[in-house]
């Protein structure tokens, strides 16, 4: 009997719409923070689309927009292409 093979893990991407998003504060950056987590424990990972300016200014001052990956989408809904991501991880991962 032959080992069984290995599996393959692909990571999956949960996509979080915000362009409805009309206001962010606190609470918002700490549920999508959360969410980040949980779908991590999973071994998902997180985009953010739509994102308004104020809510990359609150990422920016908490110190969360290196570890939620804020994707950049161009077009109306039908035509949109990925155009750019901004790089996901976490500090503790980085290499000196």
């Amino acid at each position: 009997m032959s080992p069984p093979e290995p599996t393959r893990t692909r990571t999956r991407a949960l996509v979080c719409d915000l362009s409805g998003l009309t206001g962010a504060d606190m609470g918002t950056v700490d549920a999508l923070a959360q969410l980040q987590l949980a779908v991590r424990r999973q071994g998902g990972q997180l985009e953010l689309h739509g994102v308004c300016p104020r809510l990359r200014e609150l990422l920016a001052l908490s110190g969360l927009d290196d570890a939620l990956a804020v994707v950049e989408v161009v077009g109306q809904p039908e035509q949109r292409e990925q155009v750019g991501a901004e790089e996901v991880g976490d500090r503790r991962d980085a290499t000196p």
